[in-house]
């Protein structure tokens, strides 16, 4: 085995582990959703709420903050996700999302709430808080 033949494993190797880090998650930090692994997240996070974003989306930018803050509130108890909505085209059809952002709250994998809009930190707390009791 040559330099590049093992340069090409360890590339590859490396980009395997990141991806399964990011799909877990640390605790409080917010998750990257790729719908090829949404049924792995499904799995390990029963308490998840996904924001629905763009990068182009105006009204995306201001809740991302809020998305952040609110990973690290209930870091333990609900896992926060995001998923580019450009990136992800099929999960975004399955799942009914026509207007972002949207934030939809998932229990053992089904959906039990949603919020469409640029809502505040607080409104969406209060749904965090109703359905993840």
């Amino acid at each position: 085995m040559d330099d590049n033949e093992l340069d090409g494993i360890r590339e590859k190797r490396m980009a395997e582990l990141k991806g399964k880090l990011e799909r877990q998650g640390i605790a409080g930090s917010v998750i990257t959703i790729h719908q090829v692994h949404i049924d792995e997240v499904f799995r390990n996070h029963p308490a998840l709420v996904v924001d629905f974003w763009a990068e182009w989306c105006g009204p995306c930018r201001r809740v991302a903050p809020a998305i952040e803050e609110l990973a690290q509130e209930f870091a333990g108890k609900v896992t926060f996700g995001k998923c580019n909505t450009d990136e992800n085209q099929q999960l975004a059809m399955q799942l009914n999302i026509s207007a972002i952002p949207n934030i939809v709250f998932f229990s053992h994998g089904k959906v039990v709430d949603r919020v469409i809009g640029a809502y505040p930190k607080e409104a969406i707390r209060e749904k965090v808080i109703r359905n993840f009791p």
